[in-house]
């Protein structure tokens, strides 16, 4: 059975978990934060601590910070541009006091697993299509064992519960589409679209904080049945920036 993905140490959960506009809690839309995005924006904006500070307060990678904090802010913006309302709740998280007192305390081995959408070596550029993914497994921010899976026929939003299963809490890939967006964001996996090249080099980059990615990174493969990933080794619509 895989491991479950490893929550995120937080000290305490938020004072106040709710936030709408005075007067208009009914007619405003509502933007959620998840507790450990919440949690990078009170150690880095509100307690001043370095990205890698964090990183150690909450047990995780230095990339795993970035990706959240940069959620959260730009929660925190629409929350307030759009007066919107904001809810802090839920996420895959674990209070440090609890864990205290059950006498785990805070050191220990964080671990993860990132899935790379993979053909032979490369990151493969339709995530739809894919045949393969390479997952590596990493313990401290350091790249431990990795094994190459084939999905077994499993293709667009499927694969995202097929990489639940295998417990990856971060993909990367090129071109994805929209429903593929959605089902990965449901089962928690963070995404990290429009990369190319070597996946290894690609994966030590996201470790090091320093991935060249799109989130913007579309595929749109309905105007020809096919287009995306019939003929591999073409870009077609799927992440063509790479200069092929």
């Amino acid at each position: 059975m895989p491991r479950p993905n490893k929550p995120k140490r937080v000290k305490r959960k938020p004072v106040c978990e709710s936030f709408f506009p005075k007067g208009k809690a009914e007619q405003c839309h509502e933007i959620e934060m998840s507790v450990e995005e919440y949690e990078t924006l009170r150690l880095l904006d509100y307690e001043g601590m370095t990205q890698a500070e964090c990183a150690k307060e909450m047990g995780i990678a230095r990339a795993t910070v970035q990706s959240l904090y940069t959620e959260a802010r730009k929660k925190t913006a629409r929350f307030l541009v759009e007066a919107a309302g904001l809810r802090i709740r839920g996420g895959n998280f674990v209070i440090e006091e609890e864990m205290e007192g059950k006498g785990r305390g805070k050191k220990g081995v964080y671990t993860m697993k990132i899935a790379v959408t993979y053909e032979n070596g490369e990151v493969f550029q339709h995530f739809g299509h894919t045949e393969q993914f390479k997952i590596y497994h990493v313990e401290d921010g350091k790249i431990v064992s990795s094994e190459v899976v084939n999905t077994n026929g499993s293709g667009h939003g499927a694969l995202a519960g097929f990489l639940k299963e295998l417990g990856a809490e971060v993909l990367i890939c090129g071109g994805i589409g929209g429903g593929a967006r959605n089902a990965l964001a449901e089962a928690g996996i963070r995404l990290f679209p429009g990369a190319c090249g070597n996946a290894d080099i690609q994966v030590e980059a996201y470790l090091g904080g320093t991935l060249n990615y799109n989130p913007d990174t579309m595929c749109n493969h309905h105007h020809h049945e096919g287009e995306c990933g019939e003929h591999k080794g073409e870009d077609h619509h799927c992440g063509g920036h790479c200069g092929k």
